[in-house]
């Protein structure tokens, strides 16, 4: 009997206001990626601005990966969403996100989040 392969949410509300917890997000979405889970992170409050060009480089932390490195394996085989209401609150429109970034609600991370065999982890 094989066993799928679960799904990762993860939902993000830290910014360069708080670096590591940013990071650690990124991280843990990047190794479950590599370790070949279905990811969908989500990017909300502070960190909605990873998902513009050249935002995520502006993190920078002491011995971490820097975090467009972990942004860019997230979005080659998971998925990165930025919030709705975040992005509104914030001026960000879908022209202005990178390439695979979508914008979605709350109906959509709910709609993951109780999916069969999902689990969600916020940072």
């Amino acid at each position: 009997m094989s066993n799928p392969t679960r799904s990762l949410v993860i939902k993000t509300t830290s910014g360069t206001d708080r670096p590591e917890a940013a990071n650690q997000a990124l991280t843990v979405a990047a190794a479950a990626v590599a370790a070949g889970a279905q990811v969908s992170l989500w990017l909300t409050g502070e960190s909605a601005w990873f998902g513009l060009p050249g935002r995520a480089s502006e993190l920078v932390l002491e011995h971490a990966t820097p975090l467009a490195e972990l942004l860019d394996v997230v979005l080659e085989a998971g998925s990165v969403t930025v919030c709705t209401q975040c992005a509104a609150r914030r001026g960000i429109t879908p022209d202005d996100v990178l390439p695979g970034v979508r914008i979605a609600g709350a109906a959509v991370f709910v709609e993951e989040t109780l999916a069969e065999g999902a689990q969600a982890l916020v940072y």
